[in-house]
């Protein structure tokens, strides 16, 4: 299975359609299976009140549905369903939605202030593509243990971590939030035997800058593909489609 990872930086508007087809279309050329967009990819992050007025109904992302004809695609964005906003993952495959996942953990301290201006989701479920069995979560729902244990219990083939990390705490030896999502990738990846891969935007956006730094982990909790810091590019790995029991068992106790 060969994936495409579109690490970009997103505008703080609706304006963010054209940018996802140029790198659907540089997947597609590339001969990619899917393509994966960072957290509100569509929208931008720090929308606040905007997302009343930017967030998409699911009728109007038509021309994503044409555009999985030969790619699946997974991108995030604030959609309104009835009277409530969520911020979503979607995957498009075959001319159709495939799953939708809202994201359950809705950070509000420091930087972050989504419980203001999103509802949480309740569910957190795998979903079967032609290619795996896949989960898709979105950043915060990664560093709630809850989760985790569900995608242990669940040991889907891949999981889609969709984020948009701001970058903080720079050190001598690095910088320190990329340390830490590093550590919740690898131990995700290798208590539940599964692919990790992780889109995190980059750019700036009112105040804030995103690190990027995105990724392909491997079920031994190893990364195998890992994307520049800052810079917009796409990332291609490969891995296989689905490992058996036996061969995520061998790969985790040879760790």
């Amino acid at each position: 299975m060969k994936v495409a990872i579109a690490q970009i930086s997103s505008k703080l508007s609706r304006d963010n359609i054209d940018k996802h087809l140029e790198f659907i279309n540089k997947a597609k050329y590339e001969n990619c299976n899917i393509v994966i967009f960072p957290e509100l990819s569509l929208n931008g992050y720090t929308m606040m009140d905007l997302v009343f007025e930017d967030a998409y109904e699911i009728e109007e992302l038509e021309i994503f549905k044409k555009a999985s004809k030969d790619i699946d695609i997974l991108l995030g964005v604030a959609l309104r369903e009835k009277y409530k906003i969520y911020n979503s993952a979607i995957y498009f495959s075959d001319n159709k939605v495939t799953n939708i996942y809202h994201k359950n953990t809705l950070p509000n301290y420091g930087l972050f202030q989504e419980a203001r201006f999103f509802f949480s989701g309740d569910t957190v479920e795998n979903f079967q593509t032609k290619y795996a069995n896949s989960m898709s979560v979105i950043c915060e729902d990664l560093w709630n243990s809850k989760i985790i244990e569900k995608i242990v219990s669940i040991k889907p083939d891949i999981v889609y971590v969709l984020a948009s990390s701001p970058a903080r705490v720079f050190k001598n030896n690095g910088l320190s939030i990329e340390k830490k999502w590093n550590n919740i990738l690898s131990t995700t990846a290798q208590l539940s035997g599964t692919y990790i891969v992780f889109a995190n935007r980059v750019g700036f956006e009112d105040g804030l800058g995103f690190w990027g730094g995105s990724k392909i982990i491997n079920p031994k909790g190893d990364i195998e593909q890992e994307a520049s810091l800052f810079d917009e590019t796409l990332l291609i790995g490969k891995l296989s489609k689905t490992l058996s029991k036996t061969e995520k068992y061998l790969l985790r106790i040879n760790i």
